[in-house]
């Protein structure tokens, strides 16, 4: 019997594992690759997400090596406005409110590290989830492809937005946005000679922008209604990838965006539609049913134009080690009998901020000349919610994870092994002194 598992080894999945680790609770990670997956390019940390890396304990190893942007340009390339955006929150001095580029790889493998190798079960495929009653309460009972069966006290379904558990629970699944995502790695061997500062630029059809990870890297995007690309398939395909961006979809942006593409290392290109999940999704179905709930983008995936995807899924992933420490701290344990209560209060604390976020983000995200789409987007998101997005979403703070006495940990260690193993009162009392 497992206390908890985990089902993916993606940003939300690893966080989660860590999370619980910091708290004392041991967590198996199911990945159905034969191995971490570590391929990708880069990724926007804003500042909620690094007060949740201050939670997990990990933030140090990024600070040490990526430069913050305080600050941002979004430029409107049909009106040639330019507006400047603060990351940096007015009488907040930590290093964590700040904007950071960071190697997807490396957070995965920052969040990798802390966790035993024993933790993860790799090219492991679920075929089905049954719950099983024990007693007052229940357990889940996964039975994988291989024809095993692993019995778990909760099950986190963090398998992004294609998610089995997210299917089990009845969550919807995710719609296309109509639009795709091109993204990568530019390497400049003498140097980029640009500031640290996030830079995008909007159009009607499309989002660009690119950020500094370091002296000689840039991470850089672009979200587009791509009708040259219909008939082509581009993933997998990184030299028709690049060349595509560059001829075809990059032609209206500043000549600087080309360039960049130009110098990307081709390993590092993707291309790939973009889905979402509405947000009254979070509101009217289940997150969480009994002792299985879902985090990262198998909760809530949405249109990444406010870059919130990987930041929410590190939240999930602090809160649901809050409520799983609560639990040590009360209970002394994972009982089996409490685990759907801490799942249930997870779910409620995180519902409405997803909703808020995934709102903003499909509002951020409307394109097109049309009256009610002009009003939506300029008047309700530009001049009403966006300074309140930048206040209230990038600046949020999940809070810390509580502290577990060593000695609790210990103690339930010992009284599962006394429980397990007779042992001689000799035995017990050198444990005991110990």
């Amino acid at each position: 019997m497992e206390d908890v598992v985990i089902v993916g080894a993606g940003i939300a999945g690893l966080a989660t594992a860590v999370a619980l680790k910091r708290v004392g609770v041991e967590a198996l990670v199911l990945e159905k690759s034969d191995g971490l997956r570590t391929s990708g390019a880069g990724l926007n940390l804003f500042p909620n997400a690094w007060f949740a890396l201050d939670a997990l304990g990990i933030s140090h190893k990024l600070t040490s090596l990526y430069a913050p942007c305080k600050r941002g340009y979004i430029t409107n390339i049909d009106t040639g406005k330019t507006e400047e955006v603060s990351f940096t929150k007015m009488g907040r001095t930590e290093v964590s409110q700040e904007l950071r580029g960071v190697h997807r790889h490396v957070l995965l493998e920052s969040l990798a590290e802390e966790l035993p190798k024993d933790a993860f079960r790799f090219s492991s495929r679920i075929s089905s989830i049954v719950t099983q009653p024990q007693g007052s309460s229940s357990i889940v009972v996964l039975h994988m492809e291989d024809g095993t069966k692993i019995k778990t006290k909760a099950l986190i379904g963090c398998d992004g937005v294609h998610s089995v558990v997210a299917r089990w629970l009845g969550l919807s699944a995710p719609v296309s946005s109509g639009r795709w995502a091109a993204r990568g790695l530019a390497t400049f061997p003498e140097g980029h000679r640009f500031n640290y500062e996030f830079q995008q630029f909007i159009t009607a059809d499309k989002r660009a922008g690119f950020v500094p990870l370091n002296d000689k890297e840039l991470y850089w995007f672009l979200f587009c209604k791509s009708t040259s690309c219909k008939g082509k398939d581009m993933r997998g395909n990184t030299e028709l990838i690049q060349r595509e961006v560059i001829e075809s979809l990059a032609g209206d942006l500043p000549q600087v965006f080309s360039i960049i593409v130009q110098h990307s290392d081709l390993s590092t290109l993707s291309w790939a539609p973009v889905v979402f999940r509405f947000p009254w999704d979070m509101v009217f179905r289940n997150v969480s049913q009994g002792n299985i709930t879902v985090a990262g983008d198998a909760m809530h995936p949405m249109i990444p134009y406010l870059g919130q995807n990987e930041c929410l899924a590190l939240e999930d992933a602090v809160v649901l080690g809050q409520q799983f420490g609560d639990l040590i701290i009360r209970e002394k344990g994972v009982l089996t009998r409490e685990v759907a209560g801490a799942l249930r209060r997870y779910a409620q604390q995180r519902r409405w901020r997803a909703a808020g976020v995934m709102t903003c983000s499909y509002l951020s995200s409307i394109e097109g000349s049309g009256w009610l789409r002009k009003f939506l987007r300029d008047m309700v998101f530009n001049r009403l919610l966006l300074r309140r997005y930048i206040n209230n979403v990038i600046h949020f703070d999940c809070g810390k994870l509580p502290c577990i006495s060593s000695n609790m940990t210990e103690l339930e260690n010992e009284r599962n092994t006394y429980h397990q193993v007779p042992i001689s009162i000799e035995e017990m009392e050198v444990r005991t002194n110990i």
